[in-house]
């Protein structure tokens, strides 16, 4: 912090002022009589002192009142220099454990396209609103849509909030805030079906497949929640499955859920059903529920000899294998994600919504709401029909021949439209 109280001060530049024989008068003589802007000033635990000038003095008091306070809680020492590549390796590092391995690659490969922008060598303090934007506008032009520009500046936004904790950034040097949202227009969610999910299951040709599918539709796992689901996480007499956290054990990998939530979901007992069918021809030792043998064997050799990567996909190639089953079925090539927004939308018709929020693990209620305010078919016809009892009261339309052949109006003044004599004789 500070050490000593922060003062504002003149500070002159250009030519010093002479009296009438050109000799230079003394500083105390300058007065508004030579250039001059206003410095504030003061030093850090370094012993080094530090300023910043200002064109006016109001905004230099501004200033220094800002640092004065800063002083006082321990925070007025400039940032140190660091570097985006420096900071780009540390960040690698230190965040693993603390981030999702999913969150973290998203990160690192957004901070790493904008290092590429500014260069490697910038410092993260001189970082600017201009080069964000500049940075945006590039992804643009390469062809990323308006939300996926949206998603990483949110996530630049989440990494330089980071370094500003670290003490690389002031508190409010956060180059992505204050830079607008693209607007992007909403789309309808996507939304399977309870028919369309019976025809999916139909083209679903292995027990595998049906069992897989069908526990994501019942009970709003996420994919990786499913990928890391083991025999031990199901209560098969009550019909449950849990989601928890766990650590590495045998050929069980570490696993934090998202959000780190732990939550029990019921399941209906035809999947009940399905996993003890599931269960009685899964590979031997296997403590996976979705890793078929093909792909357990690969994962046991992998680990035996050491080369399994922390943070891999215990399966791959679901989302293609899975559109494939949709284009048999003759349906729209849902995503997995969609069967969970499908489940978490029919929750959220008969349960309230706090309950809906816990089934989900949904740290923000907000999230949760987008599911009930997805209006679906079935919701507009039930309002179609509470409308028509509304409107079932109202008179006929009126006979459009009796209104022309009805007496114009006349207005005051004028006769209006008459019948001609001869015709009334």
């Amino acid at each position: 912090m500070g050490t000593t109280k922060v003062g504002v001060y003149r500070k002159y530049y250009g030519p010093v002022p002479t009296d009438a024989a050109g000799n230079q008068l003394p500083p105390e003589a300058w007065g508004d009589r030579r250039a001059f802007s206003w410095a504030v000033r003061w030093f850090g635990t370094d012993g080094q002192r530090y300023s910043k000038s200002f064109p006016m003095r109001k905004l230099a008091e501004r200033f220094a009142e800002k640092v004065q306070q800063e002083v006082r809680d321990g925070k007025a020492d400039p940032p140190p220099k660091v570097t985006l590549l420096n900071f780009f390796r540390e960040h690698k590092h230190v965040m693993v454990g603390n981030l999702a391995p999913k969150s973290l690659q998203m990160q690192v490969a957004a901070f790493e396209m904008l290092a590429h922008s500014v260069g490697w060598d910038c410092l993260v303090s001189r970082v600017s609103v201009r080069d964000i934007e500049k940075f945006r506008a590039d992804r643009l032009k390469d062809g990323i849509s308006p939300a996926s520009a949206n998603k990483e500046l949110r996530t630049l936004r989440r990494v330089f909030n980071l370094a500003i904790l670290r003490r690389y950034l002031p508190r409010d040097g956060n180059p992505c805030v204050g830079l607008q949202m693209l607007k992007v227009a909403p789309q309808r969610p996507a939304y399977i079906h309870p028919g369309e999910f019976v025809a999916i299951f139909r083209h679903a040709h292995d027990r595998y497949w049906r069992t897989f599918l069908t526990t994501i539709y019942s009970s709003g796992i996420r994919l990786r929640e499913a990928m890391n689901l083991t025999w031990q996480d199901i209560d098969f007499a009550a019909g449950h499955l849990h989601v928890t956290r766990r650590p590495a054990s045998g050929w069980v990998q570490a696993w934090t859920p998202k959000d780190h939530e732990m939550r029990t979901i019921p399941v209906p007992p035809q999947v009940i059903g399905l996993l003890k069918a599931l269960r009685e021809a899964a590979p031997q030792d296997c403590p996976y529920v979705f890793l078929d043998e093909g792909r357990w064997n690969f994962y046991r050799e992998q680990v035996t000899s050491g080369e399994w990567r922390e943070g891999k996909d215990l399966m791959n190639n679901m989302l293609r294998r899975f559109q494939t089953i949709c284009r048999r079925a003759k349906v729209r090539e849902y995503t997995i994600h969609d069967l969970r927004r499908s489940c978490i939308t029919n929750w959220a018709k008969t349960l309230p919504i706090h309950v809906v929020q816990q089934l989900a693990g949904h740290s923000d209620i907000k999230t949760t709401q987008q599911f009930y305010l997805s209006v679906q078919a079935d919701d507009l016809a039930k309002a179609q029909t509470a409308q028509e009892s509304v409107l079932g009261e109202l008179p006929p339309p009126t006979d459009p021949k009796l209104t022309h052949l009805a007496q114009k109006r006349v207005f005051p003044g004028r006769q209006g439209c008459q019948p001609k004599k001869e015709a009334l004789e």
